[in-house]
């Protein structure tokens, strides 16, 4: 039940809310990314016969009642501020991936060089969680099953106001670093960075092999043989010895801005408080941005 009171000759009233906290978490948008996307259409999904819970949890979201946000050790934490003299703590975890199941994923994920180039830079590629279906799994919660959600409200449904605020605010959080789904699922980004790049070596290595192996009967049947090489005129050394291939050039934007200077994270000697890419992502936009409409004779904005 609101807190409140009854007043004489009137009917309930509930006791008026605190105000947002200054340092409130104010989400603006969460789902502005296809994985964002998918976090919130699964929290809609779950919610069915919560809508005005998940409605109120929205509006707390944006008006930075969620505050003291953290993600860590697989689970989210965070303490909302309602009508109550204290701020309600709530806690949100995803049930973690087996350690079969993240290994039988990342060799998946490993087969295809693309994984491993949009997570360095920050990005979550769109077929990943086929990786996991492979895997019999799924990266995204499917059920309410797969979310464990604690408040200190008195409100005994889940999700409550509460908890739905924080899983908005969380929504938005993934949009801006996808590796935040992987920590609540067991694995940091580092783990999976780490193991991909184990498993790309050891393909690597497994297919140079192979390559060895079929290359020797060559070798052996040109041994004995005595190789010639033609000198090249001096004019020509630095011509094409073939026609060179065709370029094909992609210059879109990023889909997150700043990703790959997150992916990197700041050097030991950073001496600021605010990482690399707070300082850095709009000037290396703006010189990209340029560099793009130089690059396709674009004229420069009036």
């Amino acid at each position: 039940m609101t807190d409140g009171h009854w007043r004489w000759g009137r009917s309930w009233e509930p006791k008026p809310k605190k105000p947002p906290p200054e340092h409130g978490v104010k989400m603006k948008r969460a789902g502005t990314t296809w994985w964002g996307k998918r976090w919130i259409e699964a929290l809609e999904r779950m919610s069915a016969g919560f809508e005005r819970r998940l409605a109120r949890g929205r509006t707390y979201a944006r008006t930075g009642r969620t505050h003291d946000f953290v993600v860590r050790a697989g689970e989210a934490r965070a303490r909302v501020t309602g009508s109550a003299s204290e701020p309600y703590e709530v806690a949100i975890r995803l049930a973690p991936l087996g350690v079969a199941t993240w290994s039988r994923a990342i060799t998946q994920m490993a087969s295809e060089a693309r994984f491993a180039a949009e997570l360095l830079a920050g990005a979550m590629p769109e077929a990943i969680d086929d990786s996991f279906k492979s895997a019999g799994a799924s990266l995204f919660p499917k059920d309410e099953r797969d979310i464990v959600a604690d408040c200190s409200c008195p409100d005994v449904a889940v999700p409550c106001k509460h908890i739905a605020a924080v899983l908005f605010v969380l929504g938005e959080a993934l949009d801006a670093d996808p590796f935040l789904l992987f920590e609540l699922r067991g694995r940091t980004r580092e783990d999976v960075l780490a193991a991909l790049r184990e498993a790309r070596t050891g393909a690597t290595r497994a297919g140079e092999g192979e390559a060895r192996g079929a290359a020797k009967p060559r070798a052996r049947a040109r041994k004995g043989s005595r190789s010639r090489s033609r000198a090249a005129a001096p004019e020509r050394y630095d011509a094409w010895q073939s026609a060179p291939p065709p370029l094909d050039l992609s210059l879109e934007q990023p889909a997150v801005r700043g990703a790959l200077l997150r992916a990197l994270g700041a050097p030991r000697a950073w001496p600021y408080r605010a990482g690399p890419d707070a300082l850095l992502a709009e000037p290396i936009a703006r010189a990209s941005e340029l560099a793009r409409r130089l690059a396709t004779c674009e004229p420069p904005d009036e």
